[in-house]
């Protein structure tokens, strides 16, 4: 088991909270911020849209856990785990519109830099709906709790927890 309490462990949703599912990944970090106090380690970022801008924010983490939709042939609601490497083999798609920069694009950004996390986790959903609306669909609103638990099992195993506020 390794204990990351010395190293900085990134929490990072993202999507666009104005079409449906694709803000996943953010209600998942509010879902976090709202009810868990966060160590002094781990740091959570609500990544939005912000594309290229997420460099400082994944250059100062160790370990990156990035939290978000993904477009695969599955049935919606779907949650599925990818490392970095799992990405790079090319058969998972992590952008969901062609004019998105890509999470492997701006890794390979901080990379040139020097400053890329040592492990990255994808923990992923397939939307139901990317139509206009703030609010996640009902089934995609159940995962996040099921992503969470996931994450939360995740760091267990390095022996970082984050405890519900009371």
């Amino acid at each position: 088991m390794t204990c990351l309490h010395n190293k900085t462990i990134g929490i990072l949703g993202i999507g666009n909270l104005l079409l449906g599912d694709e803000g996943f990944g953010v209600h998942c970090v509010q879902h976090i911020e709202q009810r868990y106090e966060i160590p002094e380690n781990i740091r959570v970022f609500d990544g939005g849209t912000a594309g290229i801008l997420l460099a400082p924010f994944i250059e100062q983490c160790d370990r990156l856990y990035v939290l978000d939709v993904i477009d695969l042939e599955d049935d919606p609601g779907s949650v599925h785990l990818f490392t970095e490497e799992d990405v790079r083999a090319g058969d998972v798609q992590t952008r969901m519109s062609p004019h998105q920069i890509g999470m492997l694009e701006i890794l390979d950004i901080c990379k040139i830099r020097g400053k890329v996390p040592e492990q990255v986790q994808f923990i992923t959903v397939v939307p139901q709906t990317l139509e206009p609306g703030m609010d996640l669909s009902p089934l995609i609103a159940e995962r996040v709790t099921d992503v969470i638990d996931i994450l939360l099992q995740s760091l267990a195993t390095l022996s970082v927890s984050l405890t519900e506020k009371k």
